[in-house]
């Protein structure tokens, strides 16, 4: 597995971990990195990730609840709704990104960490992202 797409998964990691337990102490953050056992530039990754979701987390939200309906997303599953946020935050702020990667790399993570159908659901919700915030010219 790739430094990006273990990077990916501890930051998805995170942010489940974060939102069950709200707001980590730096104690229980290192705890955390101990515990994943990550190599420092997974850590890296993982950590620049978690902290352009957390500065973004209204505007990221946002984006999800304008293209899924009849949803609030209080009502997304914890694990979707971090992959999503993460895969919105690449897509909005990291352009280097290519938008396949991005969402393909999504899909891979709600097949492992999600349930029954999150792959589909990711894909449905981030196709439909993309073409917001990353029209094909």
């Amino acid at each position: 597995m790739g430094k990006r797409r273990e990077g990916r998964e501890a930051a998805v990691q995170f942010l489940f971990a974060r939102e069950l337990h709200g707001d980590h102490s730096v104690e229980e953050q290192e705890a955390f990195w101990t515990v994943h056992n990550a190599k420092a530039s997974v850590r890296t990754y993982a950590e620049s990730l978690v902290s352009g979701v957390l500065a973004h987390l209204s505007e990221l939200d946002e984006i999800i609840v304008s293209v899924v309906e009849n949803f609030r997303i209080e009502r997304l599953a914890n694990v979707d709704r971090n992959i999503l946020r993460l895969a919105v935050y690449e897509l909005k702020h990291v352009p280097e990104v290519p938008a396949p990667v991005v969402i393909n790399e999504a899909i891979e993570l709600a097949k492992a960490l999600g349930a029954g159908e999150s792959g589909s659901f990711v894909n449905g919700i981030l196709d439909k992202v993309s073409q917001k915030v990353r029209p094909k010219a």
